[in-house]
């Protein structure tokens, strides 16, 4: 795990901030998202963000979680593997039409 989750970022929150935030203690960032929103590139409240190690990412994790940044308490947190793409809504329904009963 070195990806880790930053949430509860308030709408100014830049990608250099939250960068410098969480390289303090030594700690290596490789890379931070900070997701927007797609029509008005408003900040969406929440980064992901790729540390150096599993280790640093960790560290940040146990350091920074419930801290205070451009004036809210954060969230830090491992990020959370998402299932992989799926080709169909039949798959994402499990093929059988949802609720568990088929669909014919």
């Amino acid at each position: 795990m070195t990806r880790i989750y930053v949430g509860n970022l308030s709408r100014e929150t830049t990608e250099t901030e939250l960068g410098a935030a969480l390289t303090a203690g030594g700690r290596t960032v490789a890379k931070v998202m900070l997701k927007r929103d797609g029509d008005s590139g408003v900040s969406r409240g929440f980064a992901f963000v790729d540390m150096g190690s599993p280790e640093e990412a960790a560290g940040a994790i146990a350091s920074l979680n419930g801290t205070q940044l451009g004036g809210r308490t954060i969230k830090v947190a491992a990020a959370k593997e998402l299932p992989g793409p799926r080709t169909s809504w039949r798959e994402a329904a499990g093929e059988t039409g949802g609720r568990g009963r088929p669909r014919w």
